[in-house]
């Protein structure tokens, strides 16, 4: 999916957003998965949009997730993925995430990629 922007000031906060999100993100997975079963690595997938896909494998059970879309959850207020890469859909900052002074709110952003990837890993199947 690509983000489709209201403004110039919506891009640039999605610019402070972005890569403090992935990285919170990429923590919580490591921290989340760590003590589970499941084998986790990423792959860079360059088409159709550039990104980045974790990769969950257990015996024959495999799931793949972009990341790209972890980070717009996070970013954007009621982001929902959708099945095409090439669609556009219009977004809005979480104003939450940003603080007065238009920096990152660090303990909202950090909740907020806590919670998301809770709700993926509790939505993972059941593995031994």
């Amino acid at each position: 999916m690509k983000p489709l922007f209201k403004d110039t000031l919506a891009w640039e906060q999605a610019q402070v957003l972005m890569q403090p999100a992935f990285i919170r993100i990429i923590d919580q997975i490591r921290r989340q998965l760590e003590p589970t079963n499941w084998t986790v690595t990423y792959k860079n997938v360059k088409t159709p949009i550039p990104g980045y896909e974790l990769c969950l494998a257990h015996q024959d059970t495999s799931v793949a997730i972009n990341i790209w879309d972890l980070c717009f959850q996070v970013c954007f207020r009621d982001y929902k993925p959708t099945q095409s890469d090439l669609e556009t859909q219009p977004v809005e900052i979480d104003s939450m995430l940003i603080d007065q002074a238009g920096e990152v709110d660090w303990q909202c952003l950090d909740a907020k990629a806590k919670q998301l990837v809770e709700e993926v890993v509790a939505g993972l199947p059941l593995v031994d």
